[in-house]
């Protein structure tokens, strides 16, 4: 692994995530020093830095999370001081003492460290009760204020990459059962092959991508004041990749049928003419599914409004040698049409 891999993000997080980050830390600040006077207002500018996270979801798991950690390892650094007094040695017993509690209640690892961070600062800074109970509050003030600037300044509502990668997905499938229309007809080279099977195989990534997305613009309406304007749209967009998976599952079958019993005599097949038109129309009605759900990344193509799958393909039985290829397609382009048609 190369060393700049391992402290380099694909991608810089947005400006406005860290100026929400900033604002909030400089508030825990101010407002901690002059509410709790006469210690550094460190455990506060520490909680409203960690609490502010791209969703408020997130800010409030965090918050928990941070709040508990504190909370659990100031008790253990006083209690641990009440007992053994203040030897130097009595620190590192306390990072022990916190890792193993943390352990012991199966606690994930962001609060077992903090359990652990807590009691050190603690007995390094002062193990008193009245020191303990200042930097819990302290901490819960910065909690508070990290929750407050992330929910007030502007909410992240992660929709547009939603949009994008679905809309890429249905124009990368309906591109895909257009390949394998025009190369049904035609003679192959094992090149071309090839490559027309990979271009199927990368429609998983993508319908991952897309399913990633949609999971992380859901995720960020939880909790979230904005969450009524976007609702209904991401609902609209898990119904259509609910309505795509299939078929990128079946696309990449009929890609793999072809690909394992391909021969030149294949175009030569009557049925074959016809199964290409349906795989066209597929495609048109996979375009049109996305045009209608407003999540095409070409906005100015236009599809036809009008369905193009409309009845079932009826075909004479193939000959002997590609029955089985014939039968595969046949079965996959039915599941299709069940997913595009709306029957009544």
């Amino acid at each position: 692994m190369r060393i700049h891999a391992a402290i380099r993000a694909s991608k810089r997080s947005p400006l406005l995530q860290v100026v929400k980050s900033a604002a909030a830390t400089i508030a825990a600040w101010l407002l901690a020093g002059w509410v709790v006077p006469g210690q550094l207002p460190v455990f506060a500018a520490i909680a409203a830095l960690l609490v502010v996270q791209p969703s408020v979801n997130q800010s409030l798991s965090k918050a928990l999370e941070r709040s508990i950690g504190v909370i659990v390892g100031v008790v253990i650094a006083v209690a641990l001081g009440l007992l053994l007094g203040s030897p130097s040695w009595i620190v590192l017993l306390a990072i022990v003492v916190a890792m193993l509690v943390a352990w012991a209640f199966k606690a994930t690892p962001g609060t077992g460290n903090q359990v652990a961070i807590s009691a050190m600062l603690v007995l390094a800074l002062g193990s008193t009760p009245d020191y303990a109970i200042a930097r819990i509050f302290e901490t819960l003030i910065g909690v508070v204020i990290g929750i407050v600037v992330n929910a007030l300044i502007v909410p992240p509502v992660l929709v547009a990459p939603a949009r994008r990668d679905l809309g890429l997905l249905g124009s990368e499938l309906a591109a895909s059962l257009d390949r394998l229309a025009d190369a049904l007809p035609e003679p192959q080279t094992p090149a071309k092959l090839q490559e027309l099977m990979l271009e199927a195989r990368l429609l998983r990534p993508m319908k991952d991508a897309a399913e990633a997305s949609i999971a992380a613009g859901e995720e960020s309406l939880t909790l979230n004041p904005r969450r009524s304007t976007h609702r209904e749209e991401l609902r609209e967009m898990r119904a259509l990749l609910e309505r795509l998976s299939p078929i990128v599952t079946q696309t990449i079958g009929m890609t793999r049928a072809y690909f394992d019993h391909y021969d030149d005599s294949i175009g030569q097949e009557p049925a074959v003419p016809a199964i290409a038109e349906q795989l066209r129309r597929a495609g048109h009605d996979v375009r049109l599914a996305v045009q209608i759900a407003d999540v095409s990344p070409e906005p100015e193509t236009l599809t036809s409004a009008i369905p193009a799958l409309t009845a079932p393909l009826v075909i004479r039985p193939p000959a002997s040698t590609h029955w089985i290829l014939i039968g595969s397609l046949m079965e996959d382009l039915r599941r299709i049409r069940g997913e595009l048609v709306e029957e009544e």
